[in-house]
């Protein structure tokens, strides 16, 4: 773990769909408060690329949870700069791929796996006292006492613009996956993508990312913790 941690528990959790803005958001977020950052997505999806380089099918649940119970995760709480190693090798890129991509939302409705993956995000959190965490089940399942919880949402178009954007891919695929990555995040029976109960939404199609950042400041100001 990093030292130099600002003392003062600080949560905020954040989060969303994919193409809403949260892993851009979260950083700089996280940056401004002098705060750790934990993208939980990113732990998935390393779990992911283990499995994939193993072999094992995908439907094979129990397979998969062993490959994944074995692999040697880690992940940096830099928000200017981190990496995600899994067996010593640095898979920060290769998670990002189309391949590990197409098969995160079935490794991670693995009950096995998510339950392994909440309890380090936990610990992870625990240790940092003030940090930034970003995912789909943060607000409700990981850290439901969080200090702050943000749900992250924007228009189809817009998160599709977005993503191809950054992957250099057709709007029109890209906005199919989404939808397909959404109803199964949504719709997995282990700790599905859902809006904590007590979560501010914002909606940022209109917003750039600046703004988004100064509002959730301002939030925590409200709140006594920014």
């Amino acid at each position: 773990m990093e030292e130099n941690v600002p003392a003062g528990r600080c949560v905020v959790a954040v989060d969303g769909p994919s193409g809403s803005g949260k892993s851009t958001v979260s950083r700089r977020l996280a940056v401004s408060l002098g705060a750790r950052y934990l993208d939980t997505g990113a732990m998935y999806r390393a779990l992911t690329w283990a499995v994939l380089r193993s072999g094992v099918e995908l439907t094979d649940a129990e397979s998969v949870a062993k490959v994944a119970g074995e692999a040697d995760l880690r992940i940096g709480t830099d928000p200017q700069g981190y990496a995600v190693t899994v067996d010593g090798t640095d898979v920060s890129s290769d998670i990002r791929g189309a391949e590990v991509t197409g098969a995160v939302s079935a490794v991670a409705a693995v009950g096995a796996i998510r339950e392994l993956l909440v309890d380090r995000q936990r610990r992870l959190i625990a240790e940092a006292g003030r940090i930034v965490v970003e995912g789909r089940d943060i607000g409700s399942v990981v850290a439901p006492d969080a200090d702050l919880k943000v749900y992250l949402t924007a228009s189809e178009a817009a998160r599709a613009q977005r993503r191809s954007a950054e992957d250099a891919a057709d709007v029109a695929a890209t906005a199919a996956d989404l939808a397909r990555r959404d109803r199964l995040d949504s719709t997995r029976t282990v700790n599905p993508l859902q809006q904590a109960a007590d979560a501010v939404v914002l909606d940022t199609t209109e917003l750039g990312i600046d703004q988004v950042v100064a509002r959730l400041r301002e939030m925590l100001t409200e709140r006594g913790v920014a």
